[in-house]
């Protein structure tokens, strides 16, 4: 057998315990990234769901925006919830955060309203059949760009695209026991496949 492949989840903010816990339960080894050297060291990133803002504030403050990316060039990167915030190129109607622009998509924070509107739902995923996913306080995609592809919709919101290396969700596939996404994730760390192919 060959070595794990290595997840970094970043560590700034956040829920990176759970993030660590997918990990582990997808048979990786989880590294908690909190800096240049840590993101060095992974194979594949996930930017976790969390305070869009207070993430990003920090993201700068460690100055990782240009080392990620530089990251998802060559590698793999999954973004939930806060996560896709910060992967888009724009924010609708909202200057904060700064997003990083590692996807050409336009995304709506809280655009399924606030925490007391979280609820689950059952996704058709584009490859893989439905999903049951859990969405608190989510964005959604409001539109994409050339080279963005929509993954899933929910009530004619786009909540899953992929753009190259980086696959975004607007739930939480940490949160159920449904592994498919975190393994196509993984499957891409390793080269071993197109897009929008899921391991069933």
């Amino acid at each position: 057998m060959g070595a794990k492949r290595r997840i970094g989840v970043l560590a700034l903010q956040g829920a990176v315990s759970e993030h660590l816990d997918m990990v582990k339960r997808g048979g990786c080894a989880g590294l908690a990234v909190k800096n240049r050297a840590d993101l060095g060291a992974v194979d594949a990133l996930i930017l976790p769901g969390g305070e869009s803002t207070t993430l990003g504030r920090l993201i700068r403050e460690q100055e990782l925006e240009d080392d990620i990316r530089a990251f998802v060039k060559t590698r793999p990167l999954l973004g939930t919830c806060a996560g896709l915030i910060l992967c888009a190129r724009e924010l609708v109607g909202d200057a904060r955060p700064r997003p990083l622009g590692l996807m050409d998509i336009s995304v709506e924070r809280n655009g399924f309203g606030r925490q007391r509107e979280s609820f689950e739902a059952d996704l058709e995923v584009e490859g893989a059949g439905s999903i049951r996913a859990v969405f608190i306080r989510a964005p959604f995609i409001q539109s994409v760009g050339v080279g963005a592809r929509v993954l899933a919709s929910l009530d004619d919101k786009i909540v899953m695209a992929e753009q190259g290396n980086v696959l975004v969700t607007a739930f939480h596939p940490e949160l159920a026991d449904d592994m498919r996404i975190f393994n196509y994730f993984v499957a891409k760390s390793s080269g071993a496949l197109a897009e929008s192919h899921f391991l069933l």
